[in-house]
């Protein structure tokens, strides 16, 4: 985490859920898993997010349920803590600090007190050397403790969870790293070392990637990079050791586990297919496939009711005993790269960008949720290593979120590029985008831009691509002709541009629409869209412009744009002249589409630096070094839902937006304010969610809410709640008489039936009964208010007699209600 006065940069969500095997609590209710910064704790029923535990300054390299407590959990993280936490709760309990990074932890029943984690070597500065120790966890009653009697097991370790295990329930621990099985033994304290050869004779890969043990047999489970299974025996004795050799993965054995009563042996890899062997019977095998992508990691429930798979699209998948898939949690999706930009969906204000292969995501930035995949290829993805395939290299939105431009590509070896450009229109009913129009072809070569005109007054919807064939064509939705076939607009190319056979990189349409700017090379063209003419050429920077970006509202004047030899210039467009220019190497230029401010990341020494400015300002707004390592090439402005009030003037560009990057590791960061921090803290605390029930519109429209009332405090609307009439006789009747004992169904389901139902005219004589009372009232605060006055008159004048009893407003108002009482009733008994 990076701290820059009153702004930090922070995980605020699309952290990797797949990074670590997740965990699954004894009662099978939640899962827990670690996620960047935090460790989510997931409903196994809902796929609701519980709890964010959060607390570490550093990534989250293991979870692990404590063995003597079911209900509390370990975590370890790369700031050098391991932290006890209540996970039904969310309650950090206790920090245990070591001083070194941790990258993996483990314990077991019989090392009470003593928990075994995964650091660098500490003799050896070199990072790819890793030794197990022993941490014995001080009894003390502080919140913060440190652990500092560390004991080393073993040296020469692999730093991943997968690849050490605990035996027997803590008699011996197996731990593989790339051709060797060591097993050490805690009562002996004596190591056992077995070794492959690099390439065995048929020539497969022999290298280690998991290990397994049996929960009660002496048998060790190791997985290959040649996607074979080898079970180990007999090794307490290193020259009887015996193994035999399963094997169905063809790529290599990612995962392996056994169930808690090792009846079974559960394996995964790149096929994405669940393989179940069955124990001391090997041939006989149980497949769950089509599990999407591929298998990183298997959990099994400690009563072995639910599987759990992590997959490497940082997707988790909840099974229930390998027969059926009964949920998925599905976090932002990572592939190699992302080709698109990324954008915000302008109707569901989700982040978009590349998916699953020949998928678009459509991701919540505020529930840090997958919405939905959008199929733009529409063909099946074949996994083959080296096959070329369609991909979504292009995207764009319209200003209203009614249209979604998209361009896939596919360049084989001895052929063309093939190209598409799809264009997708929203549909109301289906809430989700259909598609309209495919033109194949549309450019002789690459497509390399594309943009649509965002203007809300525009009669017209246009968008303009720009390719390496030389031209740029603007593309412009067509009313539908009147035929018989009436099958809705279409689109349509309107115009091709070029420029003395130049070579257009960028487009950009200002925020009114009247301008179109491209870039060819080193000149930038300023088009009309309405006539197509263009209007002047700016030519300033001697080397090719990468960014075209537009100024906003009060900096509407101003076109800016980076060059290839690291120089910012700015246009004014009134004057086409060059306003001003820097150097500076940057790699994206982005405006807010709300504010006049812009966004700079500059690569520089390995790392980015971020600079906020205003096109008219000289100086900048906010600037930050070293967001983070490497080079930004994804980001976006996203509008919030309620603007901040920041007094600060550093942090007041944060007010209307958030701005989102893409570091080069897949890990999407923000930039937030403490005070906006302390809030979501604040918030997340008060929320409560019920897991047991999922939060469908079916259950947001007629579920039960929880209301945290003040019973001082407690409105005059939610007093005067009444409930549905006849509710409680049906409802009680139901749910308080034995079953045994009960009525037939068809007796009380008209009663219950009945019970739901408000009639018309009862609310109607119901609104007139209480405009009766109201008039009622009204008219004995009068008699009271004469009553009164007469009293006080009474009171005023001297009687022989007593003084008569006045009455109070409760005695009038029930005198007056007995006197418009019908008592005609009374009058025909005693008549009869």
């Amino acid at each position: 985490m990076v701290e820059h006065g009153d702004i930090r940069v922070v995980h605020r969500g699309g952290s990797k859920i797949n990074f670590r095997e997740p965990v699954i609590t004894h009662d099978s209710r939640y899962l827990l898993c670690a996620s960047g910064e935090c460790v989510k704790v997931f409903s196994t029923s809902t796929e609701e997010c519980i709890h964010d535990l959060r607390g570490h300054t550093g990534l989250v390299t293991g979870v692990l349920l404590k063995p003597s407590n079911h209900l509390q959990v370990y975590s370890c993280s790369a700031d050098g803590t391991v932290r006890l936490w209540d996970y039904t709760d969310g309650i950090l309990i206790k920090t245990y600090v070591i001083g070194y990074p941790v990258y993996s932890i483990c314990a077991s029943a019989n090392h009470e007190g003593v928990i075994f984690i995964v650091t660098p070597m500490l003799s050896d500065k070199r990072s790819d050397l890793f030794q197990l120790v022993a941490v014995d966890l001080p009894q003390s009653g502080d919140q913060l403790v440190e652990a500092r009697e560390l004991s080393a097991v073993l040296s020469d370790v692999s730093s991943n969870p997968a690849a050490i295990v605990f035996g027997r329930g803590g008699e011996y621990i197996a731990s593989a790293n790339g051709l060797h099985l060591e097993v050490y033994f805690f009562k002996k304290q004596k190591p056992y070392r077995f070794s492959f050869k690099e390439d065995n004779k048929k020539g497969g890969k022999n290298t280690f990637m998991c290990v397994a043990c049996h929960p009660k047999d002496d048998c060790i489970a190791t997985g290959h990079e040649d996607g074979k299974i080898r079970l180990w025996r007999n090794f307490n004795h290193k020259k009887e050791y015996t193994y035999s050799t399963l094997h169905w993965h063809h790529s290599a054995v990612s995962s392996l586990c056994f169930t808690p009563e090792g009846t079974n042996l559960l394996s995964g890899g790149m096929e994405s297919v669940l393989v179940q062997w069955r124990y001391n019977q090997e041939s006989e095998r149980d497949f769950l496939p089509r599990l999407g992508s591929a298998i990183t990691h298997i959990t099994v429930s400690p009563d072995g009711a639910l599987f759990c798979t992590s997959h490497s699209d940082n997707k988790i998948t909840i099974i229930q005993s390998c027969v059926k898939v009964s949920a998925v949690i599905q976090g932002l999706v990572k592939g190699e790269s992302v080709r698109t930009d990324m954008m915000v969906d302008p109707r569901s204000k989700s982040l978009v960008l590349n998916g699953k292969p020949g998928h678009l995501q459509f991701y919540s930035l505020q529930r840090d949720k997958l919405l939905y995949n959008l199929d733009i290829v529409q063909q099946e993805y074949i996994h083959e290593s080296g096959l070329e395939q369609f991909e979504v290299v292009k995207a764009a939105f319209d200003a209203s979120g009614s249209w979604l431009a998209t361009v896939e590509e596919r360049k084989q070896k001895d052929a063309e590029l093939e190209l598409n450009l799809k264009l997708w229109a929203f549909d109301e009913q289906t809430q989700s985008f259909v598609l309209n129009t495919t033109i194949s072809a549309p450019h002789e070569a690459r497509i390399i831009a594309m943009c649509f005109c965002h203007a809300t007054d525009s009669q017209t919807t246009m968008l303009v691509s720009t390719s390496k064939d030389g031209h740029f064509k603007a593309w412009q939705l067509a009313a539908p002709a009147h035929t018989e076939a009436d099958e809705g607009p279409s689109w349509s190319c309107d115009f091709v541009g070029s420029y003395h056979g130049l070579v257009p990189e960028c487009c950009c349409f200002s925020a009114d629409g009247s301008l179109l700017a491209v870039s060819f090379q080193e000149v930038v063209t300023v088009w009309s869209p309405a006539s197509w003419e263009l209007l002047t050429t700016l030519s300033q920077p001697p080397k090719a412009v990468r960014d075209l970006c537009f100024g906003r509202l009060s900096c509407s004047k101003y076109l800016l744009g980076t060059t290839a030899n690291s120089l910012l210039c700015c246009w004014n467009l009134l004057t086409c002249s060059l306003e001003w220019s820097t150097s500076m190497d940057i790699s994206l230029l982005l405006a807010d589409p709300l504010t006049e401010n812009m966004a700079a990341f500059c690569c520089q020494a390995g790392s980015t630096d971020l600079f906020v400015f205003k096109p008219s300002e000289p100086r900048p707004v906010f600037s930050q070094k070293a967001v983070c390592s490497g080079k930004v090439t994804r980001a976006v402005f996203a509008p919030r839902e309620e603007m901040l009030e920041s007094c600060e003037e550093s942090s007041q560009w944060l007010n209307h937006s958030q701005l989102y990057f893409l570091t080069p590791y897949m890990d999407l960061m923000t930039f937030t304010t403490k005070a906006e921090e302390d809030r979501l803290m604040a918030s997340s605390k008060q929320l409560v969610i019920d897991d047991r029930v999922a939060m469908t519109p079916f259950y947001l429209l007629l579920g039960k809410h929880r209301q945290q009332e003040d019973p001082d405090s407690v409105s005059g609307l939610s007093a005067e709640r009444r409930p549905l009439p006849q509710c409680s006789v049906a409802i009680k009747e139901l749910l308080q008489t034995p079953a045994h004992v009960l009525p037939s169904t068809s007796f009380l389901c008209s009663m219950f039936v009945q019970s739901l139902l408000i009639s018309v005219t009862d609310g109607r004589e119901e609104t007139k009964h209480a405009e009766e009372e109201m008039e009622s009232e009204k008219e004995e605060e009068d008699s009271e208010g004469e009553m009164e006055s007469s009293t006080q008159r009474q009171e005023q004048a001297p009687l022989g007699g007593q003084a008569a009893p006045t009455l109070t407003k409760a005695q009038h108002r029930e005198l007056k209600r007995v006197k418009k009482l019908d008592h005609s009733w009374f009058a025909h008994l005693l008549h009869s």
